[in-house]
C-alpha cells in the first residue's frame, strides 16, 4: 500500500498479479485492505495492463526458461508487460526471482521497494 500510495509516475500491473495481490492482502490484511486496493484500480493510480498474444508467448518462454527457478506465470506476465513497454524499474518483493531474470529490453531490472 506504500508504495501505491508514494509512487511516482504510472504504475502498470497484469491481472494475474492483482489476483494474487489480492489474495496475499485479504489472507494478511483483510478485507478493508482489499477494498483500498481496488480503489487504486479505480481512480487510475494503478492500471492493470491486458496480456496480448505476443505477452503469452513470451511468458510461455520465460516459464520454460527459469523452470528451475522455479518462475511462475505471473512473474513471467509482469516480465512480459514490462519488456513490451519498455519499463526497467519494477516494484516486486519477490527480489529473488526479478533479480536472476535478464530481460529482453536492458540489462536488468531495477528493482523497487
Amino acid at each position: 500500500m506504500e508504495l501505491l500510495e508514494t509512487a511516482t509516475g504510472p504504475l502498470v500491473t497484469t491481472a494475474m498479479v492483482v489476483a494474487e495481490v489480492v489474495y496475499l492482502v485479504t489472507r494478511e490484511l483483510g478485507a478493508h485492505a482489499e477494498a483500498a486496493f481496488y480503489d487504486a484500480i479505480i481512480d487510475g493510480t494503478l492500471t492493470v495492463e491486458p496480456i496480448t498474444r505476443h505477452d503469452w508467448q513470451r511468458v510461455r518462454e520465460l516459464v520454460d526458461r527459469y523452470a528451475d527457478l522455479p518462475l511462475g506465470g505471473t512473474d513471467a506476465s509482469l516480465i512480459a508487460i514490462a519488456e513490451r513497454l519498455e519499463v526497467t524499474r519494477v516494484a516486486t518483493l519477490d527480489r529473488a526471482h526479478f533479480h536472476v531474470i535478464r530481460p529482453a529490453h536492458c540489462d536488468a531490472f531495477e528493482l523497487v521497494p
